[in-house]
């Protein structure tokens, strides 16, 4: 290494908030079209029944899952990436993209065949009737079927964030909503010939979306040039570039994937009062998309300054952009709660609520928006942990946030209380334990690698 890689790349000499937001912006404002196709596919499905709002409530779970590998294991390659670039080694970067891309189709695959042969069971733990098990059944087996789009698209974006590019990731991620968008309407109520299909339509405007955003994703990547290239010409798979990328990424994979086992038991415990329960607990997810969805963002172009700066050794930017992170975060997410408290009723009208549902919802989403907060320092936290190549504490909060203290805590508010609206407060209590975990494993890094470090 002849040179100081930091002299080669804007995230170790910009000013760190222009630099945020030139990095963050873009990936926000793509992760709220995302949150704008979760509301506007979800509205589509609430026109055609509320049984087909609730079977698309509960494949929920496994979606999330879905998207826990392919973002985990990008996560992993995006840190890999960014701190290869931050140590000068271009070769080693170049060979973790590869990586990513072989990893990411051969999950595919295994949720090719999960989505052929195995869905039907999944949902009749939950439900007992047919036409509810029937849609949800023919939504997600398509949704798994094709997955390759979302799995390889997924990993172009995250390679090129991981090199401080973040508009062609937008774009991406633009075209793939706006096409789902554009197609929903058509196959699910039967457009220009087509056949009215319902839920079956929805999953097969989703997954149209995802490979056609793919293509074009593949195109920019062979036509234009980037910081990094992708060849696999003489490509060898190696056991050190896979263990370093699962360093980061399994325990990236488990931290989202505890949302599909928190959802499955969440499900659970409210499908014990009434199917509205759930369906409002699937609601509230949607809604949510459009608070979260800007934060994760925001993470999305923390990740590679931050890793950068850590393996450029510069203690003062990547204290500088955690602290910053962390304030944009909240005040993004006191935004979303003051209007989950001010306006509930409203945004559960968007997808044709029912008395029922609202008596349920506008409760739901007061009580459990109170977490926001929280939540911000904890989101902001956990991607300085992924950056610096410390995946586990990661993972153990969002085991604190969504599983190890959440779900204990709703099913013990069910118990005690017999009314659904206590088991909301399991959010906020949850949020609060992770919080303080969060601090707890900071503190300790400080100490211990960060404080070290040269700059």
């Amino acid at each position: 290494m002849s040179e100081n890689p930091q002299s080669q790349n804007r995230m170790g000499t910009a000013r760190m908030l222009p630099l945020i937001f030139s990095m963050a912006l873009p990936a926000m404002f793509s992760m709220l079209i995302q949150a704008l196709y979760n509301v506007v596919d979800t509205y589509y499905v609430s026109q055609v029944s509320q049984k087909a709002m609730s079977a698309v409530s509960l494949a929920f779970p496994i979606q999330n899952l879905q998207i826990a590998f392919a973002v985990g294991t990008a996560v992993g390659v995006t840190s890999l990436i960014s701190r290869r670039l931050g140590e000068g080694r271009k070769s080693d970067a170049e060979s973790a993209a590869a990586h990513g891309l072989l990893l990411g189709l051969c999950t595919a695959a295994v949720f090719a065949v999960y989505g052929a042969f195995f869905t039907t069971p999944f949902f009749k733990m939950f439900e007992s009737d047919p036409e509810i098990v029937l849609m949800g059944d023919q939504y997600i087996s398509i949704c798994c079927i094709f997955s390759f789009g979302s799995f390889v698209v997924v990993m172009l974006e995250k390679i090129l964030q991981a090199t401080g590019n973040m508009l062609w990731p937008m774009i991406f991620q633009l075209v793939g909503a706006l096409i789902n968008i554009a197609l929903d309407p058509l196959f699910i109520f039967g457009y220009f010939g087509l056949p009215a299909m319902g839920v079956t339509g929805a999953a097969i405007a989703t997954v149209g979306g995802q490979i056609i955003s793919m293509i074009f994703a593949a195109v920019v990547f062979a036509v234009r040039p980037h910081a990094i290239s992708i060849s696999f010409k003489g490509f060898r798979p190696r056991f050190e570039t896979i263990k370093n990328i699962y360093a980061v990424g399994l325990p990236a994979i488990v931290m989202q994937a505890i949302g599909t086992v928190m959802n499955m038991a969440m499900n659970g415990i409210l499908s014990g009062f009434s199917t509205a329960a759930y369906t409002v607990f699937g609601l509230y997810f949607k809604l949510q998309s459009f608070v979260f969805m800007p934060v994760f963002g925001l993470t999305q172009g923390l990740l590679p300054i931050m890793g950068f700066n850590y393996g450029a050794k510069n203690k003062k930017r990547l204290t500088q952009a955690m602290a910053q992170g962390c304030l944009i975060a909240l005040c993004i997410m006191l935004a979303g709660m003051l209007v989950f408290l001010l306006l509930p009723d409203k945004l559960l009208g968007i997808f044709n609520a029912s008395e029922e549902l609202l008596s349920i919802g506008v409760p739901a989403l007061r009580t459990i928006c109170t977490c926001f907060v929280f939540a911000a320092l904890g989101i902001v936290s956990s991607t300085m942990f992924q950056a610096v190549g410390r995946g586990t504490y990661s993972l153990i909060v969002s085991l604190m946030r969504q599983l190890v203290v959440l779900v204990p805590a709703a099913w013990l508010l069910s118990m005690i209380f017999h009314e659904v609206n206590a088991v909301w407060w399991a959010f906020p209590i949850a949020e609060t334990f992770s919080l303080l975990v969060s601090i707890f494993f900071f503190l300790r890094l400080y100490k211990r690698e960060i404080a070290e470090l040269g700059m």
